[in-house]
């Protein structure tokens, strides 16, 4: 670990800012888009209930926290362009795909918001909403299926080789449409809706609301243990280095070790309904399964084609980047905290009004 560490220079420290951004994006905009999962498959006589909450909980900061998201594009495209420019071109159709969800998404919502109240309307708008959330995590997870599976790198090789020759499905389709890529898309929406439930748990303020996402948050856990077993089964015949690095470094398994724990940590919580606890345990699932995939990557940016040093862009520009960043982060972080807790209070204090005038 220590070798590790004094290895690390600026491209390593530059990509890992990048990486706890899209951490950040994961456990905020994630959740979001598992809520629109939870808005898709709302059944039974709460079913109004259940989306009435998952707009409400959305609503005030799901546009804030595509700022992370962006972070991440900025941060690739001037500390690493050659990256940059090699995903934006063997990647362009799941990145444009999901880019169309992202916008789609917010669109939808903002519609059934403050459009028509008529209920067609409502209906169309809620099911561009659900779709578009429930295939855009789907996207991204397929995303990073394809660059930990080795298969962005050579479509990359294969490009660099014939350049414009290249048939366009063996370069621009087949690499994301293999089995390890979509079973790890699967991973991410499930894990996505895991996180959802179990936030949705937490903020519900009725007590046979918060059941039916404690309900679904234990069985979104089986749905992320089911994808996570499918994907390494998969990556062992497709992707053998990717199972190499998972599981045999210490580090991997000291990783391997914390997901299980938290991920155990979170279901005990659900079970035994203690919401912060459960959310808490389920935030270090997600980041700790993310990191696993750094741990697999390093130190690439593209499996088989470009190493993070060899990617990065000149040392005086990763400097200014990480000014740019510092500065950035003054004013980013306190407002968003800001943000966050103001409209958590305008949640709470309606309920207490309401508790206290019940009393």
């Amino acid at each position: 670990m220590s070798a590790f560490l004094s290895s690390l220079g600026l491209a390593e420290i530059v990509a890992g800012v990048m990486i706890v951004a899209l951490d950040a994006y994961v456990l905020t905009g994630g959740a979001d888009f598992g809520g629109g999962v939870w808005d898709l498959l709302a059944r039974g006589p709460r079913r109004d209930a259940q989306r009435a909450l998952i707009s409400r909980a959305i609503g005030p900061i799901w546009e804030a926290n595509h700022v992370w998201l962006i972070v991440v594009v900025v941060v690739l495209f001037t500390g690493f362009p050659a990256t940059f420019a090699a995903l934006g071109t063997v990647l362009h159709v799941p990145l444009v795909l999901m880019l169309v969800g992202i916008v789609l998404r917010g669109s939808a919502f903002v519609f059934r918001s403050y459009g028509s109240r008529e209920d067609a309307a409502q209906r169309r708008w809620g099911r561009v909403f659900a779709i578009a959330s429930t295939a855009t995590p789907f996207l991204l997870g397929t995303v990073v299926g394809t660059i930990a599976s080795g298969n962005a790198g050579r479509a990359l090789r294969r490009v660099a080789a014939v350049g414009g020759l290249a048939p366009f499905a063996e370069v621009y389709l087949t690499p994301w449409l293999a089995p390890f890529p979509l079973v790890v898309g699967a991973m991410a929406l499930a894990l996505f809706a895991f996180l959802a439930a179990v936030y949705l748990a937490l903020a519900a303020e009725d007590a046979a609301l918060r059941d039916d996402f404690r309900r679904r948050a234990l069985g979104s856990a089986v749905a992320v243990f089911l994808a996570a077993g499918g994907a390494l089964a998969i990556a062992a015949r497709h992707a053998p280095h990717v199972v190499a690095r998972l599981l045999g470094t210490p580090l991997a398994i000291v990783l391997q070790l914390a997901i299980a724990a938290s991920a155990v940590t979170a279901i005990v919580a659900l079970w035994t309904r203690r919401w912060r606890l459960a959310r808490m345990a389920a935030a270090a699932q997600v980041s700790l399964i993310l990191w696993g995939w750094v741990v697999v990557q390093y130190p690439w940016t593209i499996p088989g084609a470009q190493t993070i040093r060899g990617a990065a862009a000149p040392t005086v520009t990763l400097e200014l980047l990480l000014w740019g960043l510092a500065g950035g982060t003054v004013i980013l972080v306190p407002s968003l905290l800001f943000l966050y807790r103001t409209f958590a209070t305008a949640r709470v204090e309606p309920a207490a009004v309401s508790a206290r005038e019940e009393g």
